[in-house]
Formats: structure tokens, C-alpha cells, sequence
């Protein structure tokens, strides 16, 4: 059948046939990139409608707000991605949804130059269209934070270092030094990715002439170079990421085979309907495998170490170490099998095939946005979030409109409980720092007396024990504060929904005090406990 659709098109297909004629030619893959990027932001758009950004996305931009090398608690490339994005968008929800989805473009981009150095025409597209299928690419990836920023770094990390083993070339010696370090400053996890590229290469049998050449040392060399500014703050610093990351190695013997079973099972949930779609694409082919495996071209066989590296060594290490390993820091290592799977295939993929998955792409797609998305809002507003983010907006407004009617001045500094004070940071027009240094970001440390005197305020939810006897700490030390209480309500398009009270503690600032100075310097060391 798939052969004589090809032959003899039905109508509504010819279309999508002219669409894969256009691969080679140049639009195809950025014209399904682009509908992809629009139709998620969309959806975004609508199903978060009555809610805020998450709060890792606000983190992100918070910590972007003050450039640095480096961050207590995250490397900082998410930060400087989203300092980026908004000194050129405005500071707004359908912005950050859109820096998100781009990233998520931008992955798909890269993997599609990974494919077609192994395939050509419309298996490129159905590369893409399996792993639209996953939830990597649209529901990890709104929630921009240190995971989700890597969906795009290592597919074009992964490029390069194929071009680089291929070519022995100083460009792409020196454009892998410089991704690799990329993919470090996104997160340490890529740990993992650099040591695979290091397994594929020892294990591959060209090994001996790529070391004999200098493509490798001007890797290395590159890297080291691209990295050195975090390598010196990490010196100087403290190193307070390694810190927040070891915190993760708290495990034993039995908490570690659990996590990896949980890890394994997530990566196959998460590919399990593009699995079920290649199954129908292949056919009695699929016993063609073993064969296909056997011939695999020499690219084909170093992506696969690769591969199998981004899975064994993140196992290992948490039976050695006794890690965490939830299974969403490794979503963006999908792309390895997929393009595997499809590219490593001798047969033909009759192109019947490709167009049935566009259709069902097109058909989740179009499902989410005028179905999912509209019934996850309503249901957001009627239930809420965990964290809270329907009253975001309503909660930073109010807290500025009490304290320029308290004060007369913008608002300059924002703590208590951290979804809120990120989001009073990003909503209120006065654009408060976050007050609170990410190293003692769960320490609940009091403020200097100093900062208090510059002018300060806090808010946390009502019911939240830790962050009120907190605030009665803050309120001692301070002296003079005004403490209130207001109900916040969501909304969604004209429908009142849940809501709840939010506690605020303002001190205004005294007639002498100081302009308010960067959140590094906003609070003391102290690491009372409220415990």
C-alpha cells in the first residue's frame, strides 16, 4: 500500500509531497521548524493563560540579570540566555514562552545537521517529526531552566564533534572545544557528554589517526581556553555549584539501583509513542535490525558509542556515588537514538510513511492547542499550582501599589518565599532585585541591619510555617516594618478562580539609607534554621 500511494498520491497528500520535495532544497526543515515554534508557543499561551511563568524560568532570568562567570547555585548559561533574549523582547509571558520554544527550535535545527550527515530528503524530516513526538521538545522545554537549556547545546555540540573526528579540520577542532565548554556552563550534567565523545573515540577504529592528528588537542585546548573564566570563578568562589550539585549524591546502595531503574523506565516512557510510530513505520522490516546494525557506516558507529555513553556513564556514576538521576536530565540525549534508528536503517523509507506522521504531529499539535491547552487553564484556575503562579502577577501588583503608598519610592529589594519574590522581581514595574544570594538561597538567612535600612519587603503564602516565623526573625531585627495580609484571586478570561492569602512584611526605608546595593550583598551569611 505504502508503495502505491507513492506511485498513484491521494490528493490531500500531494501537498505534504511537495513539502518533503523542498529538504534538499532548503526550506522544508526551517518551514516545519518555524510551525512547530509558533503552534507550542500557542499553546503555552492559552493553557497557561490564567497562571505565570514557572519559576525556574524566572529564576533563569533573574540570575541573567547580573552577568557573571558563574552562579552559587547553577552555571550560568541559562542566565545569560535569558538576559539576552529580554534585553532585545519584552518582559512579558508570551517573551519567555518564546525564548523557550526558540530553544527547542534551535534543538531540532541541530539534530537535523547531525541526520543529514547520514541521510538525505524526507528521512531528515521524519528524524524531526519522531522526536516532536516526545515530550522533550515542547512540555521539558517550557520550563527553561539548567535542563532544558542543553536541548539545543548538545545536538550542535554532537555535530561538531562528528565533523571534527570526520574532518581532523582546526575549525571544527576548535568549534568543538568551544560547544563542548557551552554545554558545561549549561550544566555540569554534560559531564557526560564530553566523556562520551571521549568513550566514542577510544572505542571507534579510527581512533589512532584522529589522536595522531591535532584535531583533539585543539579540542581540548579550546575548551579549557572557553571555559577559564568559570574555571577561575569556581577558584575564587568557593565552588558553591559543585556544592549544590554533590548535595545530590545522598544515596545508597538500594535508594541508587532505584533511581537508575526509574531513570531507564522514564527515557523509554518518554520515547515510548515515537517507539509505537517506528514500529508501524518499519514493519516485518524491524527483523532487518541485527543486519543494519552490523553494516553501520563509521559515523554511524561513533554516534552510537556516544550514544550508549549519555546512558552507561550517568548509571554508573550514581551506583558509585549514590546520585540522584531523574530521568529528565538526560531527555535531551534522545536525539541520539532517533537519529540512529532512522538513519541507520539500508531500506528504503517509503515516503506514505513520512507523511502519516507529519499528520499526526499536525494532529497532536492542533489537539493540544484547541482541546488540551483551554482545558488545562480552566482547570489551573479552578484547582491552581503547587507553586502558586495564578496570584504571580496579581501579588507583585499589589505588594508595589502598598509600598509606594507606603514609601513613595520604587520597590529595590524582594525575598521570602522564592516563587514569589521571582516573580515580583520579573512583574512588578519596579523590576525589585531578588534579595536573597543564591547561597543562602535555602538557608532563610536574616538580612543585615544595613539592608533592612535601604528599604526592603518580603511576601509568602499564607500557611507556609517556615517562611512566616522567618518573617517574624526579619520583623525583630528590623524594628520598624509594616506586616498585612491581602487575598489574591486567579482569573481566567473574566471567570474568577481559586484563591489565597499572601502575607507581606514592608520596611520602609530609613531617611538616611543607602541606595539598595546588588543581592550578593543583600544578606549576611547567617544560616539560621527555622527549624
Amino acid at each position: 500500500m505504502a508503495e502505491r500511494s507513492d506511485r498513484a498520491p491521494a490528493r490531500w497528500r500531494r501537498p505534504f509531497l511537495r513539502w518533503l520535495d523542498g529538504v534538499e532544497a532548503g526550506w522544508a526543515v526551517p518551514l516545519l521548524v518555524a510551525c512547530f515554534v509558533a503552534i507550542w508557543t500557542l499553546y503555552l499561551a492559552i493553557a497557561y493563560a490564567g497562571g505565570g511563568l514557572h519559576p525556574d524560568t524566572l529564576e533563569a532570568w533573574t540570575l541573567g540579570r547580573n552577568f557573571a562567570f558563574g552562579y552559587p547555585k547553577h552555571p550560568p548559561l541559562m542566565g545569560w540566555i535569558a538576559a539576552s533574549w529580554t534585553s532585545v523582547f519584552p518582559l512579558s509571558d508570551w517573551s519567555l514562552q518564546l525564548m523557550a520554544m526558540v530553544n527547542a527550535g534551535l534543538a531540532l535545527v541541530f539534530v537535523d545537521c547531525v541526520a543529514r550527515q547520514f541521510v538525505t530528503g524526507h528521512k531528515r524530516i521524519l528524524v524531526l517529526l519522531l522526536l516532536m513526538l516526545t515530550p522533550a521538545y515542547q512540555f521539558h522545554a517550557q520550563r527553561f531552566n539548567a535542563n532544558s537549556v542543553l536541548l539545543a547545546i548538545w545536538p550542535l555540540a554532537t555535530w561538531c564533534f562528528l565533523r571534527a573526528f570526520e574532518t581532523r579540520s582546526v575549525f571544527w577542532a576548535v568549534a568543538v572545544g568551544c560547544t563542548t565548554a557551552l554545554a558545561m556552563v549549561g550544566k555540569y550534567y554534560s559531564i557526560f557528554l564530553v566523556s562520551s565523545f571521549a568513550f566514542a573515540v577510544l572505542a571507534h577504529p579510527a581512533r589512532r589517526a584522529y589522536f595522531a592528528s591535532a584535531s583533539p588537542w585543539i579540542s581540548v585546548v579550546t575548551g579549557l581556553a572557553t571555559l577559564s573564566p568559570h574555571i577561575y570563578w569556581l577558584a575564587t568562589t568557593g565552588a558553591s555549584t559543585f556544592t549544590y550539585a554533590l548535595n545530590h549524591a545522598n544515596g545508597n546502595a538500594v535508594s541508587s539501583l532505584g533511581e537508575v531503574k526509574n531513570f531507564l523506565l522514564g527515557l523509554v516512557a518518554a520515547s515510548s509513542v515515537a517507539g509505537v510510530i517506528w514500529v508501524f513505520v518499519a514493519g516485518r522490516r524491524l527483523k532487518q535490525f541485527p543486519a543494519d546494525f552490523a553494516a553501520l557506516s563509521p559515523g554511524l558507529r561513533l554516534l552510537f558509542y556516544v550514544a550508549i555513553g549519555t546512558i552507561a556513564l550517568p548509571v554508573l556514576t550514581s551506583l558509585a556515588m549514590g546520585t540522584d538521576l531523574p530521568s529528565l536530565w538526560a531527555l535531551q540525549g534522545l536525539f541520539l537514538f532517533v537519529v540512529l534508528v532512522v538513519c541507520g536503517t539500508r531500506y528504503p523509507i517509503e515516503r506514505f510513511y513520512t507523511v502519516n506522521a507529519t499528520v499526526i504531529v499536525m494532529g497532536v499539535a492542533l489537539v493540544s492547542v484547541l482541546v488540551a491547552a483551554p482545558i488545562h487553564a480552566v482547570y489551573r484556575n479552578i484547582n491552581g499550582y503547587e507553586e502558586g503562579r495564578n496570584f504571580d502577577a496579581q501579588a507583585a501588583s499589589e505588594l508595589t501599589r502598598q509600598w509606594h503608598e507606603e514609601t513613595g519610592e520604587p520597590l529595590g529589594a524582594i525575598s521570602g518565599d522564592d516563587s514569589l519574590a521571582f516573580a515580583t522581581a520579573f512583574y512588578s514595574p519596579d523590576h525589585p532585585h531578588y534579595a536573597r544570594p543564591f547561597e543562602h538561597q535555602y538557608h532563610w538567612g536574616l538580612p543585615r541591619k544595613a539592608t533592612l535600612d535601604r528599604g526592603w519587603a518580603a511576601l509568602c503564602f499564607e500557611g507556609q510555617d517556615y517562611c512566616g516565623r522567618w518573617m517574624e526573625w526579619v520583623s525583630a531585627r528590623a524594628g520598624h516594618f509594616v506586616r498585612r495580609e491581602f487575598a489574591v484571586q486567579a482569573s481566567l478570561w473574566g471567570r474568577p478562580g481559586v484563591s489565597r492569602k499572601v502575607i507581606m512584611l514592608l520596611v520602609p526605608p530609613q531617611a538616611n539609607g543607602a541606595t539598595p546595593r546588588s543581592a550578593a550583598q543583600d544578606f549576611s551569611a547567617s544560616k539560621r534554621s527555622p527549624e
